[in-house]
């Protein structure tokens, strides 16, 4: 399948890559279908509108970054993308690149859930008052011990 992105140009992507978000991401409704590819910079990935050239979104494996990062989706919910256990999913968290000065940060209070097995995904909020969406990534990796 070829995707026009925003940042790489057009790019070949297998089926296995695409997302389907029945309800959309917070903001963007409208777009329910995207494709997850390797970004330049590891450990972060593209999630690329497949219907909107111009609208992507950096993100990551939120636990990566936050060592004591939990979240407790309610099990109803997550029947909405037909998860029937924990394993079946893999969380990701938009990144937020401002301009010049100002730190990169990460949304941990709305993640991203997909399920594995069919690539349905949904964005969920976070009522723990822990996870806000504005979580300084440097910061973060400090924390963790991973920067000098």
């Amino acid at each position: 399948m070829q995707v026009e992105t925003k940042a790489k140009g057009v790019i070949t992507v297998d089926d296995s890559q695409k997302l389907i978000f029945p309800e959309g991401l917070f903001g963007f409704e409208q777009f329910t279908e995207y494709v997850l590819f390797e970004s330049e910079y590891e450990p972060f990935f593209w999630l690329q509108s497949t219907e909107k050239k111009a609208l992507a979104f950096l993100v990551v494996d939120p636990f990566l970054i936050c060592n004591d990062y939990e979240l407790d989706v309610d099990d109803k919910v997550l029947s909405w993308i037909d998860v029937s256990s924990p394993a079946d999913v893999f969380v990701l968290s938009i990144v937020t690149v401002p301009a010049a000065g100002s730190p990169v940060t990460i949304n941990l209070q709305g993640p991203i859930i997909v399920n594995k097995k069919n690539n349905n995904c949904m964005q969920v909020v976070i009522s723990d008052s822990r996870w806000g969406t504005k979580h300084d990534i440097l910061e973060e990796m400090k924390k963790r011990g991973n920067l000098c």
